[in-house]
This record gives C-alpha cells, structure tokens and sequence, in this order.
C-alpha cells in the first residue's frame, strides 16, 4: 500500500452520501491540498472539487427488487470503477455510505493493496447482521457515524473510529423558521408542515400518492395550514407536481421547492418524511416528525426477516424507543398520517418534550467530523 493518499477515490451512492461527504472535503483539501479527488458524487461534492467519473444519479436505485431491476448496469459500472481506480491508481478507496455498492469494491480493492475506508457503516444492526463480516474482510478502516457502532464493529475485529454524524455540526442548534419561511415566501405565523417523500424515483412513487392524500386533509382541516415539499431533483419535482394536480387539492397552498429540504425542515411546525437520513435532518432542527416507509412486498419479506431491531427511523434507532410515530407498508395512508401529524400541530406539549429530547441526542452526535475523518484518511495506514 502506498502510505500517503495523494489519488483518493470517493465513492457516495445517493443524495444523502452526496451531502455528507460534502461536509468532509473542505477539511480533507485543506489537510491534504496536493491530493486528487476523483470518483461518483453528486452535484454537493462536485462543487467541493470532486473529479466526478459519474454521477451520483448513476447509482441512485433502492431496494432488492429495484436493484434486481438494475443490476446488469450496476454491476457493468462497479467493474469499470474497480478497474480505473486500479489503473489510476487510487492510494486509498473511500466508500461513502452505499454499502451494498462499496464494499464488493472495497473487497477487490483491498486484495490488489489499495487501502480501503468506508465512511458510514453499513446497518448491520438493523438488517443483514451476516455483512458484518464482509465489513471485516472489505474495510482496512471504518468511520461510523453513530456511537452505539463502535463496540459493535470492534468486537467483530473491524478498525473503527467514531467520528460523529457531520450534519450535527452544519445543521443550526436554533433553527429559525422566521427565516426559513421568509426566505421560502411562504406564511409567517401560519402552521407549516414539511412534507419529504423522499429523494429517489422509486420513493416518489411509492409515497407520493398516500403523502399528497395527507396534505390534502391537512389543508382542509386548517384554511391557513401551508404545506412546503423540496424535489431532490428536476425530474422528482415533476413527478411530484403531477401527484398534487391529482390530488385535486389547493395547490396554493402547496410550495414543491427544488432542493431546499433544510430550509423546508427549518421553516416547519411537524414533518411527514420518507424514513432516510431525511430523519435525522429533521431530528437535528427539532422538528417532530412522522416517519413512513413503504417498499415492494418482496423487498419487506426479506428485510423483515432479518432485522434486529424493531425500528426503521433513526431518531428511534438512537434512542431506543418509539419516541416518533412510525407507518409502514399497508399502514401508509393518508388518514392516518394526517391524523399523526395534526397531533403536533395540536399538542404543544409534546412537541416541547420531543423537542428537548432532541437536542439531547444532538449532543451525542456532535464531534469534529470533517477534521476526524480527514485525519483518519490522512493518517499513515
């Protein structure tokens, strides 16, 4: 291996990879200013100077069933990646989330002496406990961004160092939807719900229906309510304006913003959100939330099977307890999440001990993520 990493390679999967990779690489080019930066990132890292051989988009595919459906090309685009960050050579391969994709790389890599990081640890604890050993045999170092990950990772043999979530830091500790709002154009002392049904096509299509179903209850529950959905991309923001026109709702009262989920998130009272690190987001502005999450049924048979733990969104991962409403599967639907969310709007009491329940959790998440991992990748190997 070679012991500095002048050609880093990184590699996110999705939008959420994308950002938080983004957070990292000011403090990587400032503690590594001669290094190149080349692989797959989105339109964040990009503008943090990333040499993009493709973008992010290219891998943006969710579930067993939508991976099936890809596969040829996914698997066509692993090996050439494999192959050129070979040939460059890269001096360390940073997978950045995405662990379905990274680590088969990260395990060919690793046997042809090309130092292997994975930052953000795969699941292991929710589902596919069994990866844990091929974290083992892929990774010379992971960065976990949660601390119940470290012990976990360490007694299965896996080199491992906490490093914090980087949205804890980037995220304001006091949002402010005064401004958010303003800078949205929308009420200023109405109530605001964020609604993010995700930033993939498969997500759009699977919560859309039931979350535009949602917002058209809400808005007829309250003549002042607005409503603010951010659109990851042109083509999501189309499909969304389609499923609002069908929910033959008042579309003025409706703001589909183009990005600009953190400005959504900071301008709401309650979230309907995609379970993702959309979340988390929501978990870090304080924002009471209602999680949903919906997949082809083959895709819930195998993950059901599998998990251990009985939670899917990660402010209830973190605290162990369903402390957030969570819908799943034949449970998403429009009244109902409706109802969860006009609890919120209804009950300031609630939300206040949510609230602070949050910023305890944000405690733990705080570190110097962008100087660790850039010291880790850094670091002599």
């Amino acid at each position: 291996m070679q012991s500095f990493p002048e050609r880093l390679a990184l590699v996110a999967g999705e939008a959420s990879g994308d950002l938080l990779a983004s957070v990292v690489l000011p403090a990587l080019r400032t503690r590594l200013p001669q290094a190149s930066l080349c692989g797959i990132g989105g339109d964040r890292m990009i503008a943090e100077g990333l040499d993009a051989w493709w973008h992010v988009r290219e891998l943006s595919v969710r579930g067993y069933v939508e991976v099936l459906r890809h596969l040829p090309r996914l698997l066509k685009l692993r090996r050439q990646l494999t192959a050129r960050v070979v040939a460059w050579p890269a001096s360390t391969y940073i997978g950045i989330d995405a662990p379905d994709f990274n680590l088969g790389v990260e395990l060919k890599l690793r046997a042809a002496q090309i130092r292997t990081m994975q930052f953000v640890a795969p699941a292991v604890w929710a589902w596919r406990p069994r990866r844990i050993d091929l974290v083992r045999r892929a990774v010379d170092h992971l960065l976990a961004v949660f601390p119940f990950e470290l012990p976990l990772f360490e007694r299965a043999g896996v080199r491992c160092t906490y490093v914090g979530h980087p949205l804890a830091r980037t995220i304001p500790l006091h949002a402010d939807a005064v401004v958010a709002r303003t800078r949205l154009n929308v009420p200023i002392s109405a109530p605001v719900v964020a609604v993010l049904p995700g930033s993939r096509a498969a997500e759009i299509d699977a919560l859309g229906p039931p979350f535009c179903a949602a917002i058209a209850l809400l808005l007829r529950s309250d003549a002042a309510l607005h409503v603010v959905m951010p659109a990851a991309d042109d083509r999501l923001h189309e499909r969304l304006q389609r499923m609002i026109e069908r929910a033959r709702t008042d579309a003025s009262r409706i703001t589909l913003t183009l990005g600009r989920s953190h400005d959504c998130l900071e301008a709401a009272d309650a979230v309907l959100v995609a379970s993702g690190t959309a979340t988390l987001e929501a978990m870090l502005f304080a924002r009471p939330m209602v999680i949903a999450y919906k997949v082809p049924l083959f895709t819930e048979y195998l993950t059901r099977r599998k998990a251990l733990i009985p939670w899917i969104g990660l402010p209830n991962i973190l605290a162990g307890d369903f402390i957030v409403p969570e819908f799943l599967q034949g449970e998403v639907d429009g009244k109902a999440l409706a109802a969860a969310v006009l609890r919120y709007l209804e009950d300031a009491a609630l939300v206040a001990r949510l609230r602070a329940r949050f910023v305890e959790m944000r405690e733990k998440l705080t570190r110097d993520t962008p100087g660790l991992v850039a010291d880790a990748i850094a670091a002599t190997p």
